[in-house]
């Protein structure tokens, strides 16, 4: 038995170390610039991308059959060769819009040449993926400026920041001054619905409503005019730059500079410009929002949403698990009640956390949310405020699922509290309460906190609810912002948990998104490490301020 209970340790570890070996390789190697091959190849097209997959199949008759007529005899003269064991690499060659792939498959017996060409760039776009070619010319108001490829560098790194602080101007001006704007004159059309509603049409009311809707809208488009002049100069500026590339079949294809997210000479880096590409696409990652279906850019949003309902459903489980055990413990009386609410606690832990999420689509957000709606928000309706899912139904949703997890912590810690401790203070004078309060709570915080933090590891890992009650693929705005009331709980949000199932499972680039499943999965996992490591570090100074026995 020791040996087996020995064993069964070892591979547990064994497995968790695997899988923990695997996500950090896979995921911290996501963003590391490779070079760019050029494979020419027989009786086909030449093709220029990154190697992405390269791996061994058996070539049958069956396939060798299935291949172009031109293919089978090269392929059959290599395979007689080599055997039936074939080699094939898959390589990442973009040109979405040219070629309708992301990717290319090429087998061994069509390799004719292959090479890394010095100039050949990799372009990282806004829409349609990356850009694989040639640097052809370089273009300002549509006179080419250079023609060599030396020289378009050196134009495009000179005009490439300017473009990209534009984009970002008007992405600003587009999310926040326009937003703005757009909200403004809403709230006043909601507020005179809502004078309407409540007082009637001919109320003075209605009618102070209704000239404060005029002044607004005036306002409102008079302010959307200069933004709209605004957005115009910049979109007229950022047309003037063109970066024209050729692909490795001779099409030519024109970029504008505010189009480029990164662009670099793959095959002309060294180690520090490396390592600068990489760094910069990890900080674009973990500070800038996603794009393409959520298979480029960053994770912003989700990071927010998923710290942010963790640490809500942190300060909602722990009050009300700290005050059910504190009743079950110190107060109850033992008897058939109280042992048919312990064995309920301990059966809610084995619910499958889909059935917490069809309650708090049901009681959460129909019923109490569509309540607020009716009287708090009747203006708003049909579309629901609270009556929708929201970054507050989905903590309170994971507050319930955690809740017997902190009950039963909190129950044993309060449990290894010696009882001397409660005599000794008895003795003293001091009531229950006073007992509790000074005693007895604070020598079970140690183990309140162990609660908390399986909670947490619990909590910030769950899909399955957050998908009914709020968990959204794309948020425009964050849950928590500077706006007042600050923290806005009705907003949906983005969660890493919910992210990593769109990509693996929702994108239609899957080759493309495999790589940000493991970059994702491990983001997810330092979070939720670093969520335990702060509750762990309170737990370690709580313990030294109060020794006792509690683990």
């Amino acid at each position: 038995m020791i040996w087996l209970a020995g064993g069964s340790l070892v591979l547990a570890v064994a497995m968790i170390a695997g899988l923990l070996v695997l996500v950090v390789a896979k995921g911290g190697g996501t963003f590391w610039p490779g070079p760019l091959l050029r494979i020419d190849r027989v009786e086909q097209t030449p093709v220029l991308g990154e190697l992405a997959a390269d791996e061994t199949y058996t070539l049958d008759e069956q396939l060798l059959e299935a291949l172009p007529a031109e293919l089978r005899a090269p392929a059959r003269a290599y395979r007689d060769r080599h055997g039936q064991t074939l080699r094939r690499r898959m390589l990442r060659t973009g040109n979405y819009e040219l070629t309708g792939d992301h990717f290319t498959w090429v087998r061994a017996f069509e390799e004719a040449e292959e090479s890394r060409p010095e100039w050949a760039v990799v372009v990282e776009r806004i829409t349609h993926g990356r850009f694989y070619g040639y640097p052809k010319a370089f273009r300002r108001d549509g006179a080419t400026l250079s023609s060599d490829p030396e020289g378009i560098w050196e134009l495009f790194l000179e005009h490439h920041g300017g473009a990209v602080e534009r984009r970002r101007e008007r992405a600003r001006i587009e999310k926040h001054e326009s937003g703005k704007v757009r909200r403004q004159e809403n709230e006043a059309r909601l507020a005179h619905k809502r004078a309407l509603l409540r007082h009637g049409a001919d109320a003075p009311e209605a009618r102070a409503a209704e000239r404060a809707l005029a002044e607004t809208t005036r306002r409102c488009e008079a302010e959307g005019e200069r933004l709209a002049r605004e957005l115009r100069g910049l979109d007229e500026e950022n047309d003037r730059y063109v970066l024209v590339l050729e692909t490795v079949s001779g099409q030519e294809k024109e970029l504008k500079l505010s189009e480029i997210v990164r662009a670099y000479p793959a095959n002309r880096l060294g180690l520090f410009p490396r390592l600068g590409v990489y760094f910069s696409r990890w900080w674009e990652y973990l500070s800038d929002d996603p794009r393409e279906a959520n298979s480029e850019g960053g994770v912003l949003p989700a990071i927010f949403g998923t710290v942010a309902m963790t640490l809500i459903m942190s300060i909602l489980v722990v009050p009300f698990g700290v005050l059910a055990a504190l009743y079950l413990r110190e107060y109850a009386r033992p008897g058939p009640v109280v042992s048919a609410v312990r064995i309920a606690v301990n059966n809610l832990a084995g619910v499958p956390s889909i059935v917490f999420g069809v309650f708090g689509l049901g009681f959460f957000c129909y019923t109490v949310g569509g309540t607020i709606d009716q009287l708090f928000f009747e203006e708003r309706l049909p579309d629901p405020t609270y009556g929708g899912g929201g970054l507050m139904w989905a903590s309170l949703t994971l507050a319930l699922l955690t809740l017997p997890v902190v009950i039963v912590a909190t129950e044993e810690a309060l449990a290894a509290v010696p009882r001397s401790m409660r005599e000794g203070s008895y003795a003293c004078g001091a009531s229950k309460w006073q007992t509790i309060r000074r005693i007895v709570l604070p020598r079970a915080m140690p183990g309140i906190i162990t609660g908390m933090i399986l909670a947490i590891a619990r909590g910030a890992g769950e899909v399955a609810p957050l998908m009914l009650v709020g968990a959204s693929k794309v948020a425009p705005d964050l849950p928590i912002d500077g706006e007042f009331p600050f923290v806005h709980g009705e907003r949906k949000f983005m969660h890493l948990g919910f992210h990593i199932y769109d990509v693996a499972f929702q994108s239609q680039n899957s080759e493309a998104a495999k790589p940000m499943v493991y970059t994702t999965t491990l983001l997810l996992i330092l979070i939720v490490v670093a969520l335990n490591v702060a509750a762990m570090i309170l737990r370690a100074r709580l313990r030294r301020r109060f020794t006792s026995g509690v683990i």
